[in-house]
């Protein structure tokens, strides 16, 4: 039997003919929606050559406001991830922590931040640095939209950092203890080497999340990011605002598939040249949770499980 086939039922030929059918209902429609979008498009003028070629005919569109602002949304997202990494990493260690002086405030400002909507944070940040700094305005949306992408991702990796930590198996800890190590010790040596690799893929989510929150500096605080770069385009070269979009688009989908790319490698490299647990550390995006899954888990007692196996409890 198919190691597949243990994990849901191998489809019969009714099932595989349904299937069938309803992917090329799928398709259908979508040609129909494609076509309907296209259509209306043109009788808009939208795909006029005219609104098209200034993104391969001029140069000083990209010169002047797409390459400027691609720069300052590498620049922020770049200074946001430097930041929030290791403030990231603390916190979730924080988390972990046995002193209960130490894990219930950390936990307070984990969730805290987290609750918060990202582009609520950068406001406040914003007018903190108009009322209390002599930040001067020029640059204060650059640090607003840090500082904002800081306080909400970092909590979000502390939460990635704390369950990639609790994926690995209490055996760890207790084989640290057994050779005299100290706490500080046993978390830097032992289990954050270990829990890397299953909290990158997470990880390398929460950068994407990252690179793309800077448009909302853009949109309300006026920082020269890639996606504000629009009005200036359409206000320079014509009504052309559906052929600047989606040049800008397709500039981030490139910059995250770079993103992802490297990390996907690094990721790979990290597990030849490492033995982890075998867990991954996933993301529910809708609710900013960390899900742990490991290979064997299952009911208490099941194959390659049992109770406490890569648990959740506090790292001792």
């Amino acid at each position: 039997m198919s190691d597949l086939s243990v994990l849901y039922d191998v489809p019969g030929p009714r099932a595989r003919r349904r299937n069938g059918l309803y992917t090329v209902l799928f398709l259908v429609v979508l040609g129909l929606v494609s076509w309907w979008v296209l259509d209306t498009m043109a009788d808009k003028n939208q795909l006029a050559g005219e609104k098209w070629l200034p993104f391969v005919e001029d140069s000083r569109i990209w010169t002047t406001f797409l390459l400027p602002g691609l720069l300052n949304t590498l620049k922020a997202a770049a200074l946001a991830i430097v930041i929030a990494l290791p403030f990231g990493a603390l916190l979730g260690i924080g988390r972990l922590s046995d002193h209960r002086w130490i894990s219930v405030p950390v936990g307070a400002v984990v969730e805290f931040f987290r609750a918060i909507p990202v582009l609520l944070l950068m406001l406040f940040a914003n007018e903190a640095y108009a009322q209390l700094t002599n930040v001067e305005s020029e640059i204060r949306p650059l640090y607003a939209v840090v500082t904002g992408l800081v306080l909400y991702n970092a909590s979000v990796i502390a939460e990635v950092v704390r369950a990639g930590i609790l994926s690995l198996p209490h055996g760890q800890t207790d084989a640290a203890k057994a050779i005299g190590m100290r706490k500080g010790q046993t978390m830097s040596y032992v289990l954050l080497p270990q829990a890397v690799t299953a909290m990158l893929p997470a990880l390398v989510s929460q950068l994407v999340v990252i690179v793309k929150d800077t448009a909302l500096g853009g949109a309300l605080l006026g920082f020269a990011e890639l996606l504000s770069r629009v009005r200036s385009i359409t206000a320079n070269y014509g009504a052309n605002t559906i052929a600047a979009f989606t040049v800008v688009a397709l500039l981030f989908i490139l910059l995250n598939f770079l993103l992802t790319s490297f990390a996907s490698w690094l990721e790979g490299r990290a597990r030849r040249s490492r033995k982890g647990s075998g867990a991954v550390v996933t993301e529910d995006i809708g609710s900013d949770v960390a899900v742990v899954s490991a290979p064997g888990d299952g009911p208490a007692g099941g194959p390659g499980g049992g109770p406490g196996d890569g648990g959740v409890g506090k790292t001792h």
